[in-house]
């Protein structure tokens, strides 16, 4: 966390200097014929959940005018106030800043991050016009944008603003491949199970459309492809390499090897089996006390992840997260529902409760390969679990109503 602020603090710093060179009064930068652009783009990082999907940045490099400089747009402040509300809520600022290429590439450096350099086929006016949107896009009144994970990022920022000021249209490498953007998330985060989980249940069915070669670019390393073998063609039929050249500055360090932990399958499948033996002994102990603990906790846990996916699908401007089937087995009707459990004169309309999630939960289950929504595997033991317990207490039910019917005197 140190580096990360004395990183930020070199970042706004340098911006600020920038900034006062850009001001009327004093003279512009202006590069040389040997300055070159180039985009960085950074490998994952396993020790952050935003780094696991990379980075990229852009250098601007200028030996002549002893000028190395990098411009990202990936920086952002966790203190800021109410950021983890806003940031649920997709309200999320980022901003845009320079930092002197040494200390970007230290940072990465300590991390063990692999960072690769391509460097850019531009005239000097493309050049000297990309730096000045750049210089111009760190000044206080315009370094924060409205961040959006997948279609304005610090990888499509950068991308855009290059396009905006080459002389000429750039072909771009093509994937070749029907991917969608929850295909492109799991190749970032399947090194981390409980990661891909929680991100498998808050988007939605959306994200499972197949997506164009552009909308990839969400993506550093899609981005990084895209240019690789790219062209542009100019107004009068010419045609260039956009990439002049490739460096790799920086190879990653492989992370050791860390204790495995218990995977979203296995511990739904804990569950289950708790949850089967514990209905056992509460059926043939009549311990029913003891079933509407565990039926309240349970349904809290459910109540509180369906708070959530019900916030994103009706309340933030998150992409791809409405609509979102997993609602149907997690929503925030069970965290109602799971605190009126020991309320006897609701005893009915608890029941009813549990029967009509029975029905939906099985029927849920029944329909998965039809669901127009790719869902995880690891959900099933959970939703199973969750059944398993309405579909007891429906048992119950019977068996007390039965028990009653016995109990009454018969008529001679």
């Amino acid at each position: 966390m140190r580096n990360l602020l004395l990183f930020l603090f070199f970042t706004v710093s340098f911006s600020q200097g920038l900034y006062s060179q850009s001001k009327p009064s004093q003279e512009p930068i202006l590069l040389s014929d040997t300055a070159q652009i180039s985009l960085l783009t950074s490998s994952a990082w396993e020790e952050a959940v935003y780094a696991l999907y990379g980075h990229t940045a852009i250098r601007v490099c200028d030996t002549t005018r002893n000028l190395d400089i990098v411009f990202n747009y990936g920086l952002f402040d966790f203190n800021s106030s109410n950021f983890v509300f806003r940031f649920v809520k997709g309200d999320t600022n980022y901003m845009v800043g320079a930092v002197q290429y040494k200390y970007y590439i230290e940072e990465y450096r300590e991390r063990g991050v692999g960072v690769t350099e391509q460097i850019f086929n531009l005239s000097l006016k493309e050049k000297q016009d990309i730096l000045d949107a750049l210089i111009n896009n760190t000044l206080p009144e315009n370094r924060v944008y409205l961040y959006n994970f997948f279609y304005d990022n610090c990888a499509t920022r950068p991308r855009d603003i290059i396009e905006k000021y080459v002389h000429g249209e750039i072909e771009y490498t093509p994937t070749n491949k029907s991917q969608t953007y929850r295909d492109l998330v799991w190749e970032c985060v399947s090194i981390q199970p409980w990661t891909q989980f929680g991100i498998d249940l808050i988007i939605g069915a959306d994200a499972d459309k197949i997506i164009s070669d552009r909308q990839k670019d969400f993506l550093p390393y899609y981005l990084m492809k895209a240019y690789e073998g790219s062209k542009v063609k100019s107004a009068d039929g010419t045609v260039r390499d956009f990439i002049l050249k490739e460096n790799r500055l920086l190879t990653p360090v492989e992370s050791p090897d860390k204790d495995s932990h218990i995977l979203p399958l296995y511990a739904g499948c804990i569950l289950l089996v708790v949850t089967v033996l514990l209905s056992l002994v509460v059926w043939k102990k009549k311990w029913f006390a003891l079933g509407k603990v565990f039926d309240t906790i349970l349904f809290i846990i459910a109540g509180l992840a369906g708070c959530v996916i019900f916030f994103l699908m009706f309340f933030s401007i998150h992409p791809c997260v409405n609509p979102n089937w997993n609602i149907i087995w997690l929503n925030p009707l069970q965290l109602i529902v799971a605190f009126l459990f020991f309320v006897k004169s609701l005893s009915k309309f608890i029941n009813c409760y549990h029967f009509i999630n029975f029905v939906a939960l099985l029927a849920f289950l029944l329909a998965w390969s039809l669901m127009p929504q790719q869902l995880e595997i690891a959900f099933i033991p959970f939703i199973l679990s969750i059944c398993m317990r309405s579909g007891m207490n429906i048992l119950q039910l019977k068996k007390f109503k039965k028990k009653a019917d016995y109990s009454l005197p018969k008529r001679k």
